[in-house]
């Protein structure tokens, strides 16, 4: 009972934080702690001096010249359509209409999406120019296949987010409740469940079948869960699904792939994603197999035991910015995006690198010693009779209280700072 209690407890721990950044995160929202500006509108309606709430059912903004004439109408996506998701996160886009109630441009105003992601979207023209001279109701009764509305390349989740998140809010005007996407088994889902299942045999299967295929599977991960489907639990990726929520409908395979890395472990005390899935952790182990054995380096004690405190570390400094919703990129400090070539950031890629080369001398160093996302994943997996509550529990508690003092008396200063020119 007493192991049980202590599963329990740990699971509970990761929940309880999950729900705290998720509160704070639609309370800030719902409180517009990122209002619309008029220099946003004015790159599409030149003479915007001013912006005018709008009290009816369309719940936008009248846009305004110097002499108070109404030049057009925006409106955002956000926080309405929050149950649309793109690959992490939610983007919220601005649709502007002129006098006539016709589309002139979107635009976007903020995202808690992949920024590289993003920013494919904001510089696609073509994809953001589909809905210009359209009708607010045209728009809104759009076919978006029909339409030829398609996912830009190397951000194809983001976009189509996007597209749908527009439709969407401009049905909202109607007074009508904007229905989740439908789901969406693409081959990348279809993959991910492949891999999944593969990993069970991996880590399941008998011990003369595992070691046989050990290296070709490793390979595989490397290709196809590294380059092609870029399908890679990160703390960018969990932080943006509990700021957002889950993509139920979008990404079941993805989805997938988390439930299975956070409930195998803890049921049953083996690293399902980690050892099984992760392309990074496969890559280290193989680089391993080159290196003779003169260059493999013994870490004194003292040394390790500091080391061991930067995935900690990493962890603390992802909860804040997950609270706080601070413009920080948190892809960078881990090696996953490296994966995605079209995404890649310098940040990311020289983690990555710095792992590579370090797993060279030291076995399995960054998993070891830098990866946040795996001392989540090995925090809440059991570890049979002989574990205690320990000192890494007494820290997930810090960091409960933490994100306690966060969540409720950060707020108000949150909106103060964002309100400063």
């Amino acid at each position: 009972m007493k192991q049980v209690a202590l599963q329990l407890y740990r699971l509970g721990v990761v929940g309880l934080i999950a729900w705290l950044i998720r509160d704070l995160a639609v309370r800030q929202r719902i409180q517009g702690d990122a209002p619309v500006t008029v220099s946003e509108v004015a790159g599409l309606l030149p003479m915007a001096a001013s912006l005018r709430p709008d009290d009816s059912a369309r719940d936008g903004l009248f846009v305004l010249d110097r002499i108070g004439r109404e030049l057009g109408y925006v409106v955002r996506t956000q926080p309405r359509c929050a149950d649309i998701i793109g690959y992490c996160g939610v983007t919220d886009t601005l649709v502007v209409l002129d006098r006539e109630w016709k589309i002139i441009g979107l635009k976007i105003h903020g995202s808690d999406d992949s920024r590289e992601y993003v920013e494919n979207v904001a510089l696609d023209r073509r994809f953001l120019k589909k809905w210009n001279g359209m009708t607010w109701d045209a728009a809104a009764e759009m076919d978006l296949k029909a339409a030829g509305i398609e996912g830009v390349s190397g951000a194809t989740m983001t976009s189509m987010a996007i597209a749908q998140s527009v439709k969407a809010r401009l049905q909202m005007s109607r007074d009508e409740i904007a229905a989740r996407p439908p789901l969406r088994f693409g081959w990348r889902d279809r993959g991910m469940v492949a891999v999944v299942a593969l990993a069970g045999l991996m880590a399941f299967g008998r011990p003369a079948w595992r070691h046989r295929w050990k290296r070709p599977y490793q390979v595989a991960l490397i290709v196809y869960v590294g380059f092609i489907a870029g399908d890679l639990i990160a703390v960018k990726l969990l932080a943006g699904w509990t700021r957002s929520g889950i993509p139920w409908s979008t990404a079941p395979g993805l989805m997938l792939l988390v439930a299975a890395a956070f409930l195998i472990p803890w049921a049953t005390r083996l690293p399902l994603y980690c050892h099984h899935v992760c392309p990074h952790g496969a890559a280290q182990e193989l680089l391993s197999r080159f290196r003779p054995s003169r260059f493999q380096v013994t870490l004194s004690s003292g040394v390790v035991r500091g080391l061991e405190y930067l995935p900690a570390g990493l962890l603390l400094l992802t909860l804040i910015v997950a609270l706080l919703a601070l413009p920080f990129d948190l892809a960078g400090i881990e090696p996953f995006a490296a994966y995605g070539i079209r995404s890649m950031g310098w940040a990311t890629l020289a983690v990555a690198g710095v792992g590579l080369v370090a797993s060279f001398f030291v076995p399995q160093a960054y998993c070891r010693f830098g990866c946040p996302t795996g001392a989540l994943l090995s925090y809440v997996r059991t570890r049979g009779s002989t574990d205690r509550f320990a000192r890494r529990d007494v820290v997930a508690l810090l960091l409960v209280g933490l994100a306690v003092v966060l969540n409720w008396k950060y707020l108000p200063l949150i909106v103060w700072l964002k309100g400063l020119p």
